[in-house]
């Protein structure tokens, strides 16, 4: 499935998308409790993500799609946690490293990307304070849906062809409206966005193909 975005064709994801769908997703779905695990590393980086998003908000001049999002957010990591009961009850009751697939990289993930994008503002557009927190949510989020666009559709497809129970679907078309969002909120940031965006998108595509290799060392 892909984004309604017109420059879609424009943004630059990790080739490691094929990695994971030719041989660690296939072999995660195989494997209940491995599912399991990989479920709820799903739902903790949505949760992260959700977290981070509320931490960074002004409390005087959030706005109805910052909350929006970050509420959004926090129900895909509960769905993706609801998800693990059909593939065993009573598995992965917590964010605890023996319930997550490369827990370390999955935890540290967004971090290192929320503080990569923060140095390069500081460094290219000299920001501080709240504007600083705004800017890197736009940037860190952009990336984020960027790589969601990629990442669940490949899942659900795997899901498909494994004639698993569960599905992302509905995941998919909200992470698809927050790219949009998230592009809109960019070109009222700067006329330069696309520039700023791409820099986020690079970080991002190092640290995800960080965590593929961290995924197949596991999974292999």
């Amino acid at each position: 499935m892909k984004t309604s975005i017109s420059n879609r064709e424009n943004i630059k994801v990790s080739p490691s998308g094929g990695d994971l769908e030719g041989a660690i997703l296939p072999a995660i779905i195989a494997n209940n409790e491995l599912h399991a695990r990989w479920l709820n590393t799903l739902s903790l980086m949505e949760n992260t993500g959700a977290r981070k998003i509320s931490a960074g908000e002004d409390p005087a001049t959030v706005t109805y799609i910052i909350l929006k999002h970050a509420a959004e957010e926090h129900r895909h990591a509960f769905y993706l946690k609801k998800q693990i009961e059909r593939v065993g009850a009573h598995l992965c009751p917590t964010y605890a490293n023996e319930y997550l697939v490369a827990p370390r990289y999955s935890k540290y993930y967004l971090h290192m990307l929320d503080v990569e994008v923060c140095r390069y503002l500081k460094k290219e557009l000299h920001l501080t304070g709240k504007e600083l927190r705004f800017a890197a949510y736009l940037l860190v989020t952009y990336a984020i849906e960027v790589r969601a666009d990629e990442l669940y559709p490949i899942y659900q497809d795997a899901l498909d062809r494994a004639g698993s129970k569960i599905n992302v679907k509905s995941i998919i078309l909200e992470e698809e409206g927050h790219l949009e969002e998230m592009t809109h909120q960019l070109k009222q940031f700067s006329p330069q966005w696309q520039l700023h965006a791409d820099k986020a998108v690079e970080m991002e595509t190092r640290l995800f193909e960080d965590w593929v290799k961290e995924l197949g060392k596991e999974v292999n």
